[in-house]
């Protein structure tokens, strides 16, 4: 499935979907076609939500008309949703055809209550899930202490009182841009990262850029817990500073190795080096 598409494709039915809200959304109609193989699957549709009164509810609730291209080309409006809704839709579906999907999703709910109750199983889970795309096991051990130095800063954050999303994403951001001189959003561009993408920035920093992110974020945490900034400006400063340390650290590293710590290369790079030596060998 290539994120630059408009369409993907299950057991060869086509899937139109479009980047809406910063995720991509499908339309229902075509997901119930595939699962169903309804001759009218607008109509099915209806019907189900009728028949499913909390299924109709959450639709008219959580999903919106979006403009997508009909078979003709044309730009119509259509009954859309993101990854979850689809989910939601496939529950109330009964066709054998969605009880791979639903199996699927029992299967990922056991592991999540399991996760709950021992959390070490989380831990090893994103182990493997790294290890199966490839990432050396030395890298996969910083990744996952910089994810517990995160949740170690949000949960700091969230005592100073700050819970909005976006608050984070500015703090976030400041300690980026005093660390390496970019917000997360210039590093992605950066590292042309795709723009239609929740690809995660941190995934595609190497051992160095890790070590200088973990090193701005635990810092602001540290400078957080000594003074415990009662305002959401006096957040932000701490996270410059935080940041600043980092990027003070980062500059004499950079001065002893003569090169720069960040680097364009990402993790998509590297399959797609690998392919083309592959297709140039079966020349």
């Amino acid at each position: 499935m290539e994120s630059d598409k408009a369409l993907v494709v299950f057991r060869s039915k086509k899937i139109r979907r479009t980047w809406f809200k910063d995720e991509w959304y499908y339309s229902l109609v075509d997901i119930v076609k595939a699962l169903t193989e309804s001759v009218n699957p607008t109509d099915y549709l209806k019907k189900l939500r009728k028949r499913d009164v909390e299924l109709g509810s959450y639709i008219g609730t959580n999903c919106p008309h979006v403009e997508m291209l009909t078979e003709k080309e044309k730009r119509r409006k259509v009954l859309a949703g993101n990854t979850k809704d689809v989910f939601r839709l496939i529950q109330s579906i009964p066709s054998k055809n969605a009880e791979p999907f639903k199996r699927w999703l029992a299967k990922v709910g056991k592991e999540r209550i399991d996760e709950i109750e021992n959390p070490e199983l989380a831990q090893a889970r994103m182990k493997e899930i790294y290890s199966a795309k490839g990432y050396p096991k030395d890298w996969i051990d910083k990744r996952l202490r910089g994810i517990a130095i995160r949740q170690n800063l949000t949960d700091e954050w969230k005592e100073r009182g700050i819970e909005e999303q976006k608050d984070f994403a500015i703090l976030t951001a400041e300690i980026s841009n005093a660390t390496f001189g970019m917000i997360p959003s210039e590093y992605k561009k950066f590292k042309n990262l795709p723009k239609q993408s929740k690809a995660n920035l941190r995934d595609h920093m190497n051992d160095l850029e890790l070590i200088f992110t973990m090193l701005g974020e635990r810092m602001t945490t540290e400078l957080s817990q000594e003074e415990k900034p009662e305002t959401f400006t006096k957040s932000k400063d701490v996270a410059k500073r935080g940041g600043k340390v980092a990027g003070n650290a980062k500059k004499d590293a950079e001065k002893e190795l003569g090169r720069p710590v960040t680097t364009r290369q990402n993790y998509l790079s590297e399959p797609e080096k690998k392919k083309k030596l592959q297709d140039k060998s079966k020349k």
